[in-house]
């Protein structure tokens, strides 16, 4: 878009690291810069502070699950107000998640579905899910952790409950710990599947998601768009069109996992 960081353009950062409290914070401060701009990149707990933090500086989002139904803005194609971004449709692809879970583990009728309870959106998630473990004929249990301590203990209780298949959200806290999400799944040696091929990346068994790389880049552009002169009430929120299954075979190979050849054949990418 034409804007090159330390030439005629300058960006602030503020992290939170996993901590959804520190956010407001955060924003609060970048708007005490005067920024031009608000880039809220995790999710809508990022996207929710921002919105609180200012109603004139335009704010961009990078991937929230539901927009509208969030109360974000008030509408796909009109967001209106000075906020517009990225949907990543993650709540309704809870469904595809819990389908997967069976066709990886058809011999097991027990599904969990990790969720963070610190995430807005969380319930709608934990619905979808729900939904669709009812469809298919399988008994779903809710995990809830927004600390690496109840990361562990969900485990341990997915370990208890003898799950054939754990399913994890993709929402950034959890991506913020993705290693310690990899290393617990191998540890309790349970069959996991992740929002993002980033965790496939890192050693995961499974994910199935957008495209979160497309999302960042997509955001960039609006943020482009914006700074040249554009409003954002007249750019629509950007919904993605690309899904990918990501099978780690490498890691299924290791934890002794035996991968459906249908599931196989359907992966957009298999690590080997």
């Amino acid at each position: 878009m034409g804007f090159v960081e330390g030439q005629n353009l300058s960006i602030a950062f503020r992290w939170a690291e996993g901590r959804y409290e520190t956010l407001p914070t955060l924003a609060a401060e970048l708007v005490q810069l005067r920024v031009a701009l608000l880039l809220s990149a995790g999710g809508i707990a990022a996207a929710q502070a921002a919105k609180a933090a200012t109603s004139t500086i335009p704010i961009v989002f990078s991937a929230v699950a539901d927009p509208v139904a969030l109360g974000l803005v008030a509408s796909l194609g009109k967001p209106g107000g000075n906020i517009t971004g990225m949907s990543n449709f993650n709540t309704t692809l809870a469904a595809k998640r819990v389908e997967l879970a069976k066709e990886l583990a058809p011999g097991s009728r027990l599904v969990c579905y990790l969720l963070n309870p610190s995430n807005a959106g969380w319930h709608l998630e934990a619905e979808g899910a729900q939904s669709a473990a009812k469809a298919f004929d399988l008994e779903l249990h809710v995990l809830k952790a927004s600390t690496e301590m109840e990361l562990d203990k969900a485990f341990d209780d997915a370990t208890r409950l003898r799950a054939g298949v754990l399913a994890a959200s993709g929402e950034a806290f959890f991506d913020s710990r993705r290693d310690r999400l990899v290393a617990l799944a191998q540890r309790h040696s349970i069959p996991a599947i992740y929002g993002w091929r980033e965790y496939v990346e890192a050693g995961g068994l499974m994910s199935y998601g957008t495209v979160l790389r497309d999302s960042y880049r997509q955001a960039g552009i609006y943020c482009g768009r914006i700074l040249k002169g554009e409003k954002p009430a007249g750019l629509p929120i950007m919904q993605p069109t690309k899904f990918e299954l990501v099978i780690n075979l490498k890691t299924a190979t290791t934890s002794k996992i035996t991968i459906p050849p249908t599931l196989l054949a359907r992966a957009d990418e298999v690590i080997e």
